[in-house]
Protein backbone atom coordinates (compact mmCIF):
# COMPACT_ATOMS: atom_id res chain seq x y z
CA UNK A 1 0.00 0.00 0.00
CA UNK A 2 2.71 2.05 0.62
CA UNK A 3 4.72 1.74 -2.48
CA UNK A 4 1.41 3.24 -4.13
CA UNK A 5 1.24 7.00 -2.23
CA UNK A 6 5.17 6.83 -3.61
CA UNK A 7 3.79 6.37 -7.38
CA UNK A 8 1.29 9.31 -6.91
CA UNK A 9 3.52 11.98 -5.49
CA UNK A 10 5.43 11.80 -8.67
CA UNK A 11 2.35 12.01 -11.00
CA UNK A 12 2.48 14.66 -13.43
CA UNK A 13 -0.24 15.86 -15.36
CA UNK A 14 -0.50 18.04 -18.26
CA UNK A 15 -0.62 21.72 -17.94
CA UNK A 16 -3.94 23.58 -19.99
CA UNK A 17 -0.80 26.29 -21.09
CA UNK A 18 1.41 23.64 -22.89
CA UNK A 19 4.92 24.75 -22.55
CA UNK A 20 6.73 25.28 -25.54
CA UNK A 21 10.16 27.24 -26.65
CA UNK A 22 11.32 28.19 -30.24
CA UNK A 23 15.39 28.84 -31.17
CA UNK A 24 16.69 30.63 -34.19
CA UNK A 25 20.85 30.93 -35.00
CA UNK A 26 21.50 34.19 -36.43
CA UNK A 27 25.25 34.30 -37.06
CA UNK A 28 27.07 32.74 -34.61
CA UNK A 29 24.20 33.73 -31.87
CA UNK A 30 21.56 31.33 -30.56
CA UNK A 31 18.25 32.81 -29.69
CA UNK A 32 15.52 30.64 -27.47
CA UNK A 33 12.28 31.87 -26.19
CA UNK A 34 10.55 29.41 -23.82
CA UNK A 35 7.17 29.78 -22.52
CA UNK A 36 3.93 28.36 -22.10
CA UNK A 37 0.95 28.58 -24.60
CA UNK A 38 -2.35 29.14 -23.47
CA UNK A 39 -5.47 29.27 -25.57
CA UNK A 40 -8.49 31.51 -26.01
CA UNK A 41 -10.82 28.91 -25.01
CA UNK A 42 -13.78 31.75 -26.55
CA UNK A 43 -12.72 34.51 -23.96
CA UNK A 44 -11.90 37.97 -24.87
CA UNK A 45 -7.98 38.38 -24.61
CA UNK A 46 -6.94 41.84 -25.29
CA UNK A 47 -7.98 44.13 -22.45
CA UNK A 48 -9.78 41.32 -20.49
CA UNK A 49 -8.01 38.36 -20.07
CA UNK A 50 -4.85 40.17 -20.52
CA UNK A 51 -5.43 43.54 -19.01
CA UNK A 52 -4.27 46.55 -20.60
CA UNK A 53 -1.27 49.06 -18.94
CA UNK A 54 -0.49 46.08 -16.97
CA UNK A 55 2.52 44.44 -16.65
CA UNK A 56 2.36 40.34 -18.22
CA UNK A 57 4.64 37.38 -18.30
CA UNK A 58 4.06 37.10 -22.22
CA UNK A 59 2.57 33.18 -21.90
CA UNK A 60 1.42 31.98 -19.00
CA UNK A 61 2.21 29.42 -15.95
CA UNK A 62 5.98 30.50 -15.53
CA UNK A 63 8.13 33.57 -16.61
CA UNK A 64 8.44 33.17 -20.07
CA UNK A 65 12.11 33.84 -21.30
CA UNK A 66 15.03 35.03 -23.70
CA UNK A 67 17.78 33.45 -24.06
CA UNK A 68 20.49 35.08 -25.60
CA UNK A 69 24.30 33.84 -26.48
CA UNK A 70 26.10 36.69 -27.64
CA UNK A 71 25.13 40.68 -27.24
CA UNK A 72 22.32 41.84 -29.43
CA UNK A 73 20.25 44.53 -30.10
CA UNK A 74 16.59 44.71 -29.93
CA UNK A 75 14.85 47.07 -32.20
CA UNK A 76 18.34 48.94 -32.57
CA UNK A 77 19.13 49.13 -28.27
CA UNK A 78 21.80 46.91 -26.94
CA UNK A 79 21.57 44.20 -24.74
CA UNK A 80 24.12 41.73 -23.58
CA UNK A 81 23.94 38.06 -23.38
CA UNK A 82 21.83 36.14 -20.92
CA UNK A 83 18.82 35.02 -20.52
CA UNK A 84 16.13 37.54 -19.51
CA UNK A 85 12.40 37.46 -18.07
CA UNK A 86 10.48 39.05 -20.96
CA UNK A 87 7.57 41.11 -20.13
CA UNK A 88 5.37 42.97 -22.08
CA UNK A 89 2.51 45.85 -21.59
CA UNK A 90 -0.19 45.78 -23.89
CA UNK A 91 -2.61 49.15 -24.61
CA UNK A 92 -4.95 50.35 -27.35
CA UNK A 93 -1.57 51.66 -28.95
CA UNK A 94 2.08 50.82 -28.83
CA UNK A 95 3.06 48.09 -26.64
CA UNK A 96 6.00 47.86 -23.91
CA UNK A 97 8.49 44.64 -24.41
CA UNK A 98 10.64 44.42 -21.30
CA UNK A 99 13.59 42.50 -21.09
CA UNK A 100 14.33 42.20 -17.28
CA UNK A 101 17.45 40.50 -15.67
CA UNK A 102 14.93 38.53 -13.07
CA UNK A 103 14.67 35.17 -15.56
CA UNK A 104 12.99 32.99 -12.49
CA UNK A 105 10.61 34.95 -11.04
CA UNK A 106 6.82 33.05 -11.15
CA UNK A 107 5.38 35.11 -13.99
CA UNK A 108 4.63 39.29 -13.68
CA UNK A 109 3.86 38.65 -9.90
CA UNK A 110 7.35 39.74 -8.40
CA UNK A 111 7.74 41.62 -11.80
CA UNK A 112 10.23 44.82 -10.59
CA UNK A 113 11.08 47.55 -13.05
CA UNK A 114 14.71 48.59 -11.27
CA UNK A 115 15.73 44.86 -12.34
CA UNK A 116 14.99 45.90 -16.08
CA UNK A 117 18.12 45.33 -18.62
CA UNK A 118 15.90 47.02 -21.45
CA UNK A 119 12.84 48.26 -22.49
CA UNK A 120 11.44 49.13 -26.13
CA UNK A 121 8.14 50.23 -28.06
CA UNK A 122 7.14 48.37 -30.38
CA UNK A 123 3.60 48.31 -32.90
CA UNK A 124 1.03 45.40 -32.72
CA UNK A 125 -0.28 44.32 -35.74
CA UNK A 126 -4.24 43.37 -35.96
CA UNK A 127 -4.54 40.19 -38.27
CA UNK A 128 -7.67 39.00 -39.64
CA UNK A 129 -7.42 35.27 -38.83
CA UNK A 130 -7.62 34.34 -35.10
CA UNK A 131 -5.03 32.05 -33.55
CA UNK A 132 -6.10 29.62 -30.84
CA UNK A 133 -2.72 29.61 -29.06
CA UNK A 134 -0.46 31.83 -28.06
CA UNK A 135 3.50 30.66 -30.17
CA UNK A 136 6.53 32.73 -30.63
CA UNK A 137 7.74 32.62 -34.23
CA UNK A 138 11.58 34.13 -36.04
CA UNK A 139 10.32 35.69 -39.58
CA UNK A 140 12.21 37.70 -41.78
CA UNK A 141 15.14 35.59 -41.09
CA UNK A 142 18.84 37.24 -42.40
CA UNK A 143 22.45 36.75 -41.98
CA UNK A 144 22.43 39.18 -38.96
CA UNK A 145 18.98 39.75 -38.05
CA UNK A 146 15.64 38.57 -37.35
CA UNK A 147 12.38 39.54 -36.07
CA UNK A 148 10.83 37.70 -32.86
CA UNK A 149 7.22 37.65 -32.68
CA UNK A 150 4.60 37.13 -30.23
CA UNK A 151 1.10 35.28 -31.85
CA UNK A 152 -2.23 35.00 -30.57
CA UNK A 153 -5.69 36.04 -30.96
CA UNK A 154 -6.09 38.44 -33.82
CA UNK A 155 -2.73 40.11 -32.42
CA UNK A 156 0.68 39.63 -33.30
CA UNK A 157 3.41 41.54 -31.95
CA UNK A 158 6.83 41.93 -33.55
CA UNK A 159 10.29 43.11 -32.61
CA UNK A 160 13.33 42.86 -34.62
CA UNK A 161 16.97 41.58 -33.24
CA UNK A 162 20.65 42.33 -34.89
CA UNK A 163 23.54 40.30 -34.07
CA UNK A 164 27.20 41.90 -34.53
CA UNK A 165 28.49 39.04 -37.25
CA UNK A 166 31.58 40.75 -37.64
CA UNK A 167 32.84 41.24 -34.08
Amino acid sequence: ILSNVSYAQNLSVPQASQKASVMQQIGLTDITISYHSPLVKGRTVWGTLVPYNEVWRAGANENTTITFSTDVSVEGKMLGAGTYGLHMIPTTGDWTIIFSKNSTSWGSFFYDKNEDALRITVQPITLNESQEWLSYQFTDIQNASTVATLRWEKLKVPFKIKCDVKE
